[in-house]
């Protein structure tokens, strides 16, 4: 092994240790009593583990919570497959006027902050009667301008022979798109899957203003409602923090080989 390459790994070894650490820290501060959580000098490992804040923290719906995080995680990642696997393969093989149009839009809302479109979004889904239920926080991500980057991306990679061939035998348009493009385009959906339920999984900010009810709230807006008026349980929050970030732990190690190909899949050019 060459002197760049142990450089190489000692770097990547010292860059893990320090990503690793706040979720560390996150998992030990839930097995610690409020006074030894706040502690200074900080206990780095807990003398005395306690499953206490798991039990306070279990007091509440969690589970309600748990099943609300998943539900729309799952819809939004179905929307989101849907719609950007027709619109990306339209988009890449389909010729009409304004195409590039289209999608140079789609581009440049993937660089608008949700922050911009929030007063537009909230007013509609307030007209709508939407407010507090799952249509708000589902619907409104259905149309994600990066699945539809990333479909169109990766659709222009596919052999334009076989689509022509599937019409010439007299293959519908509907059919040709299920029965031919559709599993063709397994590997970008897969990663588009993955990224999607992420990003609902997280999407704090949209569940904390579409919500108003406590069954309503998702695992991580239930979470950051246990802070205290007066006091901040802290032990509570990091037992919170490190269970609702099992799931998405578990999706990463499951589903490692497709999150690489959805970060490349960016870079195909057609």
């Amino acid at each position: 092994m060459t002197g760049s390459a142990i450089l190489s790994n000692i770097l990547l070894f010292v860059f893990a240790i320090l990503f690793i650490f706040p979720f560390y820290w996150i998992v030990s501060g839930a097995f610690k009593v409020q006074n030894v959580a706040v502690a200074i000098p900080p206990q780095w490992i807990p003398h005395e583990p306690t499953w206490d804040n798991f039990t306070t923290l279990f007091k509440n719906p969690v589970w309600k919570w748990t099943f609300n995080s998943f539900f729309i995680a799952f819809g939004e990642m179905i929307g989101v497959c849907l719609v950007a696997s027709m619109a990306g393969y339209v988009l890449a093989k389909k010729s009409f006027p304004g195409r590039k149009i289209i999608f140079t839009m789609f581009v440049a809302a993937m660089a608008l902050p949700k922050q911009v479109i929030l007063v537009p979004l909230f007013t509609m889904i307030a007209d709508f009667g939407w407010i507090d239920t799952y249509k708000a926080l589902i619907l409104p991500a259905i149309g994600w301008p990066f699945g539809i980057f990333l479909i169109k991306q990766f659709a222009q990679t596919l052999p334009s022979e076989l689509i022509e061939a599937a019409k010439i035998d007299g293959c519908s348009e509907l059919r040709l798109f299920y029965s031919i493009v559709l599993p063709l385009l397994k590997p970008a959906i897969g990663a588009l899957a993955i990224f999607t339920f992420i990003n609902a999984w997280n999407d704090y900010f949209s569940q904390l203003i579409m919500t108003r009810s406590t069954p309503m709230m998702t695992l991580p807006l239930g979470v950051a409602t246990l802070k205290g008026e007066y006091t901040t349980p802290y032990g509570v929050l990091m037992a919170g923090a490190a269970f609702a970030s099992i799931p998405m732990i578990a999706i990463f190690l499951l589903f490692q080989k497709s999150f690489t190909q959805g970060i490349t899949m960016g870079a195909v050019k057609g």
